[in-house]
């Protein structure tokens, strides 16, 4: 039987999504603070605001709904990627992503 070793590709999956998670959440909260100040009532008031205020939910939802998607594609990949497998494939895998 074939020494098994680690795959390069759940190594690189995994640590995209390491990488990911943190940056996706600095994304959410940085629209996640002026959201919340803005529906506060003291920063600004009006038709124009109304307006603004309906383009930044929309992006505040698509910033959210993207992040998700993100995130559990890369989980999806991370778990249908066998952790281990021959040297062989390891090297073959390597090259084929530039992972070597």
């Amino acid at each position: 039987m074939a020494e098994m070793v680690p795959n390069p590709l759940h190594e690189a999956l995994g640590e995209a999504l390491r990488m990911v998670e943190p940056l996706l959440e600095e994304v959410e909260e940085a629209v996640e603070t002026p959201f919340q100040a803005f529906h506060s009532g003291k920063v600004w008031t009006g038709p124009a605001a109304k307006r603004f205020d309906e383009r930044l939910a929309h992006h505040r939802t698509r910033i959210r709904a993207s992040s998700e998607k993100v995130v559990s594609d890369l989980r999806q990949a991370l778990a249908r990627t066998p952790s281990q497998v021959t040297e062989k494939e390891a090297r073959a895998i390597g090259a084929r992503y530039g992972l070597l």
